[in-house]
């Protein structure tokens, strides 16, 4: 019998801990070692004791290594020790009280095992390391006061373990069994690693990210100080949330709330904003978190880029179409009235959080005007993805958990590879661009509907996607029978597909002129994203101003 068929017989597990190691935190006093042996038993896994291995490697106790080199020389033969032992096997391993405090240790443990913290109150941890001799750091003095100050130090970097289990006078096998319980129910999170030529970030997918919103944050900010964002609706929601995440790990946030909805988008709001940021007196490296849809999300971003020429910025997008579209790749900006994001900057987070469990706080027309930017991917470069899109549209937007994560992963990696190659849209007819396909369209019927919330952004994408197929086969692009594919896909799942479902009459013309203000005009010429059949979207400049017209007016318009 191999080792992982007698840990899946012991205790069965989730997938990924058959390969990783786990790794106990915390205080002295918290049971790591004696929880660690039962726990690497119920396992089936090797047991190893840091402090162990470190006196069996140095010949002598850790309060004589203390005494003789001191903490720093300890810590860093620490440090090594760790790092040796998490390079092999997997293993069940009990760390030193301090261990984790170390930048290195701490970055070691994230990328080879799952920690656990063992939480334990101060009572409890006085009354366990009581008549011990062999605390080093409990030497010399009051050992409740040394103890709650190692508490206030610790503890929120103890936080930034993968998860917590609190402990208190019950039994090292009820502890255990805790842990084995916390342990089956874990799912690590997904990351998606986007790499551009300066930047690098993670998009990190999985339910309850914002109760973790401390933990994962703390290792890419620059500073534990933080300003969220958000709008009033999202803010009864999730707000405090985050705030108690980030407070856990020590961070000290405050927040600004603006006005939901695409009004929000605005120079006036922006400038608000800003001065609120100033007024907060945040310095260069004081992270804005923005948090909402993707309104909170290009503001927010905007605000980021500008202030102070430029403030560290995280994005925890809430909706389904912020989180596979406008959180990713660093457009910010906002609207005016000459049309939509005429004032921007590229300005790249330092890492975005995709909570899945909070699309199911969406109303029911959010989540499928969302689905519209996922479909996009796979019609854009990815025949394979749209074919998935077919099969699992339905489950997406009626909020099956898992599919809604296989495509904000899928959409996610499609726009991460186009962006990686073209970060600022500099390349004009193969690169970023691709990305607006059914853009130039949506945006003249948002144009037309005044972003009020009559028309979504992407219910109007959706819209805009049929007639960029049925532009493409009316000018010889592409089959009629792609075009007709796409339209019933996204009229499969409940979207709108058709200028003629929309309750409004619209003039050709003025959607036209809308078009011609878009800031994708070259040289005064319109400019599409045209396909020349699924997963196959080019760009052109070439189109025919007569040919747009006589689609929309076969599409219903007027002259």
């Amino acid at each position: 019998m191999t080792r992982n068929t007698a840990l899946r017989e012991i205790a069965p597990l989730p997938e990924p801990f058959h390969d990783r190691s786990i790794v106990l935190v915390g205080l002295m006093g918290a049971g790591k070692t004696s929880i660690g042996r039962r726990l690497a038993g119920r396992l089936g896994l090797p047991f190893r004791d840091a402090d162990a291995e470190i006196e069996a490697a140095a010949g002598c106790t850790v309060p004589e290594l203390f005494s003789r080199y001191g903490e720093r020389a300890f810590r860093d033969g620490e440090r090594r020790v760790i790092h040796r032992l998490l390079s092999g096997d997997p293993i069940v391993l009990a760390t030193g009280g301090g261990a984790f405090m170390d930048p290195e240790t701490r970055a070691t443990i994230r990328r080879e095992a799952v920690s656990v913290w063992l939480r334990c109150t101060l009572p409890v941890l006085l009354r366990r390391v009581a008549g011990r001799d062999n605390r080093p750091l409990l030497a010399g003095g009051d050992r409740g006061e040394i103890l709650a100050r190692l508490m206030r130090e610790r503890d929120p970097l103890y936080a930034e373990a993968d998860m917590i289990v609190d402990c208190g006078d019950e039994s090292p096998d009820t502890t255990t069994q805790h842990v084995l319980a916390r342990l089956s129910a874990y799912v690590p999170p997904r990351r998606l690693p986007i790499a551009l030529a300066q930047h690098q970030y993670d998009v990190v997918i999985g339910q309850g990210l914002l109760s973790r919103a401390g933990a994962l944050l703390a290792p890419v900010i620059p500073q534990k100080r933080a300003v969220v964002i958000t709008d009033r609706i999202v803010a009864d929601l999730h707000l405090q949330t985050v705030l108690t995440a980030l407070a856990e790990t020590g961070i000290a946030a405050s927040e600004i709330v603006v006005p939901p909805g695409e009004a929000s988008k605005s120079l006036p709001v922006y400038a608000d904003v800003v001065d609120q940021l100033l007024g907060a007196r945040v310095e260069r490296r004081s992270t804005v978190i923005a948090l909402g849809g993707g309104v909170v999300g290009d503001l927010a971003g905007f605000a980021a880029a500008t202030t102070l020429r430029g403030l560290p910025f995280v994005q925890m997008p809430t909706t389904l179409l912020s989180q596979v579209d406008s959180s990713v790749g660093g457009k910010t900006g906002v609207n005016t009235a000459r049309g939509k994001n005429l004032v921007g900057a590229f300005h790249q987070p330092r890492l975005v959080l995709a909570d899945t469990g909070v699309l199911g706080t969406l109303p029911e027309r959010e989540l499928r005007a969302g689905y519209a930017e996922i479909a996009k991917a796979g019609l854009i470069g990815d025949a394979a993805f749209f074919d998935w899109c077919e099969r699992n549209g339905a489950a997406v937007v009626g909020g099956d958990g898992a599919a809604q994560a296989e495509a904000i992963l899928r959409a996610c990696a499609f726009k991460a590879g186009v962006v990686g190659e073209d970060e600022r849209e500099e390349k004009p007819n193969d690169g970023r661009a691709l990305l607006n396909l059914g853009h130039t369209f949506a945006h003249a019927l948002e144009a037309e509907y005044g972003y009020t919330g009559g028309l979504l952004h992407g219910e109007a994408v959706a819209i805009g996607l049929g007639l960029a197929f049925r532009l493409s086969a009316r000018l010889g692009f592409c089959a009629p029978a792609d075009a007709a594919r796409v339209v019933a896909h996204i009229g499969s799942v409940g979207l709108m597909a058709e200028l003629g479902m929309l309750n409004r009459r619209f003039s050709a013309a003025t959607l036209i002129g809308h078009m011609q203000r878009d800031k994708k005009m070259q040289d005064g010429r319109l400019k599409f994203i045209l396909a020349r059949g699924i997963g196959q979207a080019f760009t052109s400049s070439d189109v025919p101003e007569a040919e747009v017209t006589a689609l929309l007016r076969d599409e219903g318009c007027a002259a």
